[in-house]
Formats: structure tokens, sequence, C-alpha cells
């Protein structure tokens, strides 16, 4: 059976969400306080966390870093609810490796349907079919490490960083509105959130550093992973006179 761990301190919320994910067949998981997660984790195994950030006693999001960096952890979705809507807090959910974000007040339906969007993709693998390894140009992804380096030098990447990289490139030469990267690799969608696109973009492309050229903006359109890595000159050796 699936299960859901909900950290949540509003208790009537708690008890809503809990309530709601039992009548579709889910196991569920309660607290309202931020430093059990680890623990629970631990004991409870769950397959997917709906954190609110707001707790009483330690951050949502320090308790999403703390999963994530862990390798046991790491894999696991989580669904970060809050009353913080503005992009900026988005952002840095994502950028910590939350797999969606839900702003109160929310429907429970809304919320359930996205538990089940998230549960399903990541229950079935890869959304795009990449090889296990790829190697192209200067770049090198290892989706089973999972790792990714440019050069030979390793660059951290979080779990959805990773998932636009791989659909970028699995797709590589055709164009991808930034709707159509929302649907598929945030598995939302919205004309308002499309910015969230080209900042995670704009991040990538950062830390791939000269790789990050591998991704083309097409002007009012979205993005392009090139069909093939550009040839790197090199500088002929000097003869000796």
């Amino acid at each position: 059976m699936t299960r859901v761990l909900v950290v949540e301190d509003e208790q009537d919320l708690q008890d809503v969400i809990g309530y709601n994910l039992r009548e579709l067949g889910y196991e569920v998981v309660l607290t309202e306080r931020g430093a059990d997660v680890p623990m629970l984790m631990r004991q409870q195994r769950p397959d997917l966390v709906i954190l609110d950030l707001m707790l009483p006693d330690v951050s949502g999001l320090e308790v999403c870093r703390i999963l994530k960096s862990d390798a046991a952890t790491r894999g696991v979705p989580v669904i970060m609810v809050t009353a913080k809507g503005a992009e900026v807090d988005r952002v840095v959910g994502f950028e910590l490796g939350a797999d969606d974000y839900v702003v109160k007040p929310f429907s429970v339906r809304e919320l359930l349907l996205r538990v089940q969007a998230v549960l399903r993709r990541s229950q079935s693998g890869p959304a795009v079919a990449v090889p296990a390894t790829i190697t192209f140009g200067r770049l090198r992804i290892d989706r089973e490490a999972p790792s990714v380096l440019v050069d030979d030098r390793e660059v951290s990447l979080t779990a959805l960083e990773l998932r636009l990289l791989c659909t970028l490139y699995e797709r590589r030469s055709r164009v991808q509105s930034r709707s159509v990267l929302l649907d598929d690799v945030w598995s939302v969608s919205g004309e308002n959130a499309t910015r969230t696109v080209d900042t995670h973009v704009k991040r990538l492309r950062e830390k791939l550093g000269p790789a990050g050229s591998y991704i083309e903006t097409i002007r009012g359109i979205g993005y392009r992973f090139v069909a093939a890595p550009p040839v790197v000159a090199t500088t002929p050796a000097k003869q000796p006179p």
C-alpha cells in the first residue's frame, strides 16, 4: 500500500488531508513536527511527503533540504504546502528539490490530484526515455548514480533540474515551449507559472558552465537543446624554429 507522510501543524487541515488520503486508499502517517521527519522516514518509509513550510519547530525548507541531501531519502517526492505564494518562495522550494508546490488556501481535490500525479511520475520511472548514461560533448549524465559531469567536473543538480536537463536532451533539436515543460517536468500548468521555467533554465545553465550553451533560448517560445555539440576549436601547437 502506498504510504504518505503528512507534516502539517494545523490540526483541522491535517485531519482533512489525512481523511481524504485514506479514502483514496493510501496509508497515512501524520505529524506536526518537522524534527520528527527524519525518524519517521526511517521507520515508516513513506512513498511521498506532504510538507508544510511554516512549522512550529523546524522550517519546512530545512526539512526538505535534509531529505534531499540524504541518499536514503533523496528519491522520495516532496509536495510543499504553504501560505507563501510568491514566486521566490516557489523557486526556493524547487531549488531544494521539491517535486510540487501547493499554495494555501487550496482545494483538497487539487492536492489529491497533485499527489496522484507526483506518485505516478515517481513510480513509473523516468518520464522520458533517456539512456542510463549520456555523453554529449563536454557533458556526461549518469542517471543511475545520479551524477552530472562537465569536463569531468561533477555538477550538483537537484532532482528537478536533472529531470529538466534530461527532458530537454531527449527532445534535442526540437523547440519546447514553457507551457509544455511545465506540464511534462513539473506536472503543472498555468501561464503565470512560466517564469518558473525561465528561472530554472537560467540556474541550470549557470551550473553547467561551458555546457550551458547547449540549451538555446528560442525567443518568444521556449527552449531547445542543440542537435549536436559545437566543435571546440583547438589552437595548433607552435612549431619549433
